[in-house]
C-alpha cells in the first residue's frame, strides 16, 4: 500500500519534479499552497506524513503546525525552510516536528527523510532479522567455545541485544528461535560455572579484601570484590558517591532504563558476577560486606541469620557490614556514610526525603527492593501476570515503574550535583518453566531455585549439589548439610504435592540459581553531564 503525503508549500506548482519522483517511488502526494487549506484537507482525509514549508504568506508553518497538533498529535511532520536560524529550529522542535530540512532540497533528500519517518521500523526489522539469521550458527558455536568470564559476558550482552531488537523491530517468530538459543547458552554456561566456581571463590583471600588471589585462575569479578575494586576508588576520587542497588535487576532491565538516564549522565558500563546462590541473603550481604557468606558467618555471627523465615530479615545488617568494610579498607567514608533501604511503594523513601541534607556525606548507599517484590508478586497476582506475561513485558513494566519512581527523581536531582552515581544490583532473576524433583527432610529451605538442608537428593545433571558447602565459601549448619542450586529455567519441587507446586511456580520469576540472567549483573558508573 502506498504512503499518502500532504505537501504544504506556497510554491507547490514549482515542485512538480519532486512530486513525480516521489510518485515513481510509490508515494501518493497531494499538494496545497497554504496553512488553512492544509488544515481543512487534514480534517477530511488521512495522510501518513506532512511536508510543511515554514515561510508562507498568511498562516506560517509554525502556526499551521500548532493548529494541526490540536487534532492530529501523531502524524509525522517534516518542516522545510530557507532559514537556518537556531531559534527557529528550537521553536519548531518544541512544537513537535519530526524532522527538519533546509532549502534547497533534492528529491533524494525528501525520499530519504520520508523513509526514515515512515519505513524505519520495517527496514530496521528486516535488517535485524537478516543479521540474526546470518549470525545464528556463529552464535551457537560461541557457546561451545567460550572459556573465559569475558567471553561469557560478551555472549550474554549479545543475547540481550538480540532479544530486545527482535522484540522491538522484527518478526516475533524469531524470538522462539532465540529462546532456544538462550536455553542452549544457559546449559553451556551452567557447565562452565560448575567446573570453575569452586576455583573462583577460593582464588580470593579469606577476607575478600586486599588479596589478589591465585593469578593462575581466570575468575570473574565476584560480589565480595566489587566494593573494594570499583566502589572504593570512586570514593577516593569523588567528592560524593551515591551507590544505588536495585534488588533483582537484570541486564536487559538495566538496558530499558538507560535511555531515561543518558540525558542526565555519562554512563560507563561494566559487569560483575553474583556469587551462588544468586539470592539476596547471600549475594547482597556479600556485596555490602566485601566477604563471602562463610566469612560473614564466622567473623560476624551476630549479623548472619541463615535460618530466618524471610529474606529481608537476613539482610537487616547491611549497614553494619558496610561500615566494617569501610574500616577494613581505611576508606575516607568511615564516619561519613549513610544507608537507606526502600522495601516497597508504601515505605517512606528516606533517601528521597533526606536528599537535601546529605551534601557533606561521602558515601550514600541505597537499596530499592521494589523490583524483587514485583517479580515475586507477579506469580501470585493474576492481573500483574497478565500485564507482564513474558520477559519483554516484564522489562517494560520495570521501566514504567522506574520512570515514575522516587528513585528516578533522586537520579535527576543528583545529575545537578558534583557527585558520582553507581547503579547496580545484587543478582538477576530467571523465568522458570520446568520443574525438577528434589528430596530432602522437613527442615530443608523453601526456595525453588536453590535449597539447603541435610541429605538432599537431586538429579545432578540438572542441579549443582554442593556436598561440602565450606569448599564454596558457604556456611553449613550441620555436618551433613548440602546446597542444591539449579540451572537454566528449572525450579525445585518436592515429591509431595508435586503437580500442585509445579503449576504454582511455572512461569514465575525466581532467583538463586545458575543462569546468565541471574549471575551476570550490570554495574554502571554515572557522571553528571
Amino acid at each position: 500500500m502506498a504512503f499518502r503525503i500532504l505537501w504544504v508549500d506556497d510554491h507547490i506548482d514549482e515542485l512538480n519534479s519532486h512530486l513525480l519522483y516521489l510518485g515513481e517511488k510509490g508515494y501518493e502526494v497531494e499538494g496545497v499552497t497554504n496553512g488553512l487549506d492544509a488544515l481543512a484537507v487534514l480534517r477530511e482525509k488521512d495522510f501518513d506524513a506532512v511536508l510543511l514549508d515554514e515561510m508562507m504568506p498568511g498562516m506560517g508553518g509554525l502556526e499551521t503546525l500548532e493548529e494541526m497538533r490540536k487534532f492530529n498529535a501523531h502524524i509525522p511532520v517534516i518542516m522545510i525552510t530557507k532559514s537556518e536560524a537556531e531559534d527557529l529550529m528550537t521553536r519548531a522542535i518544541g512544537k513537535r516536528i519530526d524532522d527538519y530540512l533546509v532549502k534547497p532540497v533534492s528529491p533524494l533528500q525528501i525520499l530519504s527523510t520520508l523513509k526514515r519517518q515512515l519505513e524505519a521500523r520495517k527496514l530496521t526489522g528486516e535488517e535485524v532479522s537478516r543479521d540474526y539469521m546470518s549470525n545464528f550458527m556463529a552464535l551457537g558455536d560461541r557457546f561451545a567455545a567460550a572459556d573465559s568470564p569475558a567471553g561469557w559476558e560478551d555472549i550474554y550482552k549479545d543475547l540481550v541485544t538480540w532479544s530486545m531488537d527482535l522484540f522491538q523491530y522484527s518478526d516475533h517468530g524469531l524470538l522462539e528461535t532465540l529462546e532456544d538459543q538462550i536455553t542452549a547458552a544457559n546449559l553451556a554456561f551452567a557447565k562452565y560455572v560448575r567446573e570453575h566456581y569452586r576455583e573462583w571463590v577460593n582464588a580470593d583471600g579469606a577476607t575478600g579484601v586486599g588479596s589478589e588471589g591465585d593469578s593462575s585462575v581466570e575468575a570473574p569479578m565476584l560480589s565480595p570484590r566489587v566494593f573494594e575494586a570499583w566502589v572504593e576508588p570512586e570514593i577516593q576520587n569523588s567528592k560524593q558517591v551515591f551507590w544505588i542497588v536495585i534488588d533483582c535487576m537484570r541486564l536487559d532491565q538495566m538496558r530499558m532504563i538507560e535511555p531515561l538516564l543518558e540525558p542526565f549522565f555519562h554512563l560507563e558500563r561494566r559487569n560483575y558476577w553474583s556469587i551462588l546462590p544468586t539470592a539476596t541473603p547471600y549475594a547482597r550481604n556479600a556485596l555490602f560486606a566485601g566477604l563471602y557468606p562463610l566469612d560473614i558467618a564466622e567473623g560476624y555471627p551476630q549479623w548472619w541469620i541463615p535460618n530466618a523465615d524471610h529474606d529481608g530479615s537476613r539482610n537487616a545488617s547491611e549497614s553494619d557490614l558496610m561500615n566494617e568494610l569501610l574500616k577494613r579498607l581505611g576508606s575516607p567514608a568511615v564516619g561519613s556514610s549513610r544507608y537507606y533501604k526502600v522495601s516497597d511503594a508504601r515505605d517512606l523513601d528516606l533517601l528521597h526525603r533526606n536528599l537535601g541534607s546529605l551534601g557533606d556525606t561521602r558515601l550514600v548507599a541505597g537499596v530499592y527492593n521494589f523490583l524483587d517484590i514485583m517479580a515475586h508478586g507477579r506469580s501470585q497476582n493474576r492481573i500483574l501476570k497478565e500485564l507482564a506475561p513474558d520477559e519483554a513485558a516484564f522489562r517494560t513494566l520495570m521501566r514504567s515503574w522506574f520512570e515514575h519512581s522516587n528513585l528516578f527523581d533522586v537520579m535527576k536531582n543528583l545529575a545537578r550535583r558534583d557527585c558520582t552515581v553507581i547503579l547496580t544490583t545484587d543478582h538477576g532473576s530467571k523465568l522458570c518453566r520446568r520443574a525438577v524433583q528434589i528430596r530432602g527432610n522437613r527442615d530443608t529451605s523453601s526456595n525453588v531455585r536453590y535449597k539447603f538442608g541435610d541429605n538432599l537428593g537431586v538429579d545432578e545433571e540438572r542441579v549443582m549439589l554442593m556436598k561440602n558447602p565450606e569448599d564454596y565459601r558457604l556456611p553449613a549448619q550441620t555436618t551433613i548439610e548440602n546446597y542444591a542450586i539449579t540451572s537454566d529455567n528449572f525450579y525445585l519441587v518436592y515429591p509431595t504435592n508435586f503437580h500442585e507446586y509445579e503449576r504454582l511456580y511455572r512461569d514465575s520469576f525466581q532467583h538463586g540459581g545458575i543462569s546468565l540472567e541471574e549471575m551476570i549483573c550490570p554495574f554502571v558508573v554515572m557522571r553528571p553531564r
